[in-house]
C-alpha cells in the first residue's frame, strides 16, 4: 500500500467513526428531549389535578354549613368529633383536611391538610 492510500483509509475510518458518534449523539438528544417533554406535560397535568382537588375541598369547606343545598358534592365529608369534620376529595390526587366549625359564628378553621398516597 502506498502512503496516500493508507492515509485515505485512515481518514475514511476517522470520518465513519465521527459520523457514527454524531449520529448516536443526535439520537440520544432526541430521546432526552422527548422524555423532557413527557416530564413537563406530566408535571403540568399533575398540578392541574391537584389544584382541582384543592378547589373541590375549598368549595366543600366553604359550604359545610349548608351541604344539603349543594347540587354536586365533590367531597366525602365525615364528622370526627364535636364541630370537627374530615373532608376528602373524591378525585385523585386525594386531599384530606380536618376543619373545625364554630357553632355560633359558622367560621371554619382548617386544622390540618394532607395528600393521601395509595
Amino acid at each position: 500500500m502506498t502512503d496516500g492510500a493508507s492515509l485515505n483509509l485512515r481518514l475514511e475510518r476517522t470520518f465513519r467513526t465521527r459520523y457514527l458518534l454524531c449520529s448516536s449523539l443526535v439520537i440520544h438528544l432526541e430521546k432526552l428531549t422527548a422524555l423532557r417533554i413527557i416530564e413537563v406535560n406530566t408535571i403540568e397535568f399533575s398540578q392541574k389535578k391537584l389544584m382541582a382537588s384543592e378547589k373541590a375541598i375549598l368549595d366543600c369547606q366553604n359550604n359545610l354549613s349548608h351541604l344539603s343545598q349543594l347540587q354536586d358534592n365533590a367531597c366525602f365529608i365525615e364528622p370526627t368529633g364535636k364541630n370537627q369534620w374530615r373532608i376528602s376529595s373524591k378525585e385523585k390526587p386525594t386531599i384530606e383536611v380536618h376543619v373545625n366549625m364554630d357553632e355560633t359564628t359558622g367560621f371554619i378553621t382548617r386544622l390540618n391538610w394532607r395528600q393521601v398516597f395509595e
